[in-house]
C-alpha cells in the first residue's frame, strides 16, 4: 500500500479540520470509499423509510429489531470507514477484530433483525413494478445464489475464506496491495451475510434456498472446529507468522508475538461463541416453526430436517 511506496502517512482530511475538532478525525475514514459510504447511506435511508411506512400502516417493527439492524450496519461501517481501518493495517489483532465484525458479528446482527420486510416497505412506490431485470441477467444470478447457498458449498466457503486470507504469503500481498486488501474485506462481508442468512433466517423467509434446521445445527457445529484449530495454531505458534506488520510498522508498542497471540485468540474463542449464538437462534426457530408447532398440537412432531426436505429437494432439482 502507499505506506510501502514511501508516501507520507497523511489522511485525505488532514489540514482540513480545525484543532478543536482534531479528535473527531478518528471517526472519519483513513481512505474514503464512496462505495461503502453510498451503500450504507442508501441501506439506512431505505430502512428508516420502511420503519415510518410500517408505523403509518399500524404494523410497527419492535425497537430491538430495528436497533439490531442499525447496530449491525454501523459496526460494519465503523471497521471499514473509520480510523479502525487504518489501525487494522498496522496491527494484526485489530485486523482480526475487523474481520470478526465483517464476517461474524455484523452479518449476524443484520440477519437477526430480519430486515427484508422493512427494506421493501422503504422502497419508493412502484419502483419494484417499474424495474424489470432481464431474464438473461436474472437467471445467472439465481443460479450463482443457489450454488453459494448449497449446504456443502456455503460452510466450505465460509471457513475456506478465513484460511485463505490468513495464509501468511497471501495475507502479506493482501496487506500491501490496495485492490487485494479491498477484495479481502468485501469478500468477508459478503460471505458473512450469505452464510449467516442461510443459517439464521427463518425457513419461511428463504424459499427454495431453505435447508432443514437440523442440518443447520450440524453445520454450525462443524464450522467452529477448523476455526478453533486455526486460532489455536496462530496463538500458540512460537514465532511470528505475519511479518508484514513489522514492515508497515505497528501502531502500538507491543511485541510481534503478543500482537499475534491476541489476534489468534480473536480467531479462536469468538468462533465457538458465534456458532453457539447461531445454535441458540436455530433452536428458537425450531420451537416457533409453524409446521412443527402444528404437528405438536396434532399430537406428533415433525423433525426439522424432514420438515424442510421438500424445500431442499426443490432447490437442488
Amino acid at each position: 500500500m502507499d505506506r510501502l511506496r514511501g508516501a507520507p502517512k497523511v489522511a485525505w482530511y488532514d489540514g482540513l479540520m480545525p484543532p478543536l475538532v482534531t479528535d473527531l478525525r478518528y471517526l472519519l475514514p483513513w481512505q474514503f470509499s464512496p462505495t461503502v459510504f453510498v451503500t450504507s447511506v442508501v441501506i439506512v435511508t431505505l430502512y428508516l423509510r420502511g420503519l415510518l411506512a410500517l408505523r403509518r400502516n399500524a404494523d410497527p417493527v419492535g425497537f430491538w429489531r430495528a436497533f439490531t439492524f442499525l447496530l449491525g450496519v454501523a459496526l460494519n461501517y465503523a471497521v471499514l470507514q473509520t480510523y479502525v481501518d487504518y489501525l487494522s493495517q498496522h496491527m494484526f489483532w485489530i485486523h482480526r477484530f475487523q474481520h470478526l465484525i465483517l464476517h461474524h458479528v455484523g452479518p449476524v446482527l443484520v440477519v437477526l433483525a430480519a430486515p427484508e420486510r422493512v427494506l421493501r416497505a422503504g422502497l419508493p412506490p412502484g419502483v419494484v413494478r417499474r424495474v424489470r431485470i432481464p431474464a438473461w441477467i436474472r437467471r445467472p444470478i439465481q443460479l450463482l445464489f443457489r450454488f453459494l447457498q448449497h449446504p456443502v458449498i456455503a460452510p466450505t466457503l465460509f471457513v475456506g475464506l478465513i484460511f485463505f486470507w490468513l495464509t501468511p504469503s497471501i495475507h502479506f500481498t493482501a496487506m500491501i496491495d490496495t485492490r487485494r486488501y479491498l477484495l479481502m474485506n468485501w469478500s468477508m462481508l459478503a460471505d458473512g451475510l450469505l452464510f449467516w442468512w442461510l443459517m439464521l433466517a427463518p425457513r419461511q423467509a428463504q424459499g427454495s434456498a431453505a435447508i432443514g434446521y437440523g442440518w443447520r445445527l450440524v453445520i454450525l457445529s462443524l464450522v467452529a472446529i477448523p476455526q478453533l484449530l486455526l486460532g489455536a495454531y496462530i496463538t500458540l505458534h512460537s514465532s511470528p507468522l505475519y511479518d508484514v506488520y513489522a514492515i508497515c510498522g505497528r501502531a502500538f508498542a507491543i511485541s510481534p508475538l503478543d500482537d499475534q497471540q491476541i489476534g489468534g485468540l480473536l480467531t479462536w474463542i469468538p468462533a465457538a461463541m458465534m456458532s453457539l449464538v447461531g445454535i441458540i437462534t436455530v433452536l428458537h426457530h425450531i420451537l416457533h416453526d409453524p409446521e412443527a408447532t402444528a404437528a405438536r398440537r396434532r399430537g406428533g412432531f415433525t423433525p426439522p430436517v424432514q420438515a424442510a426436505g421438500g424445500a431442499r429437494s426443490g432447490a437442488t432439482a
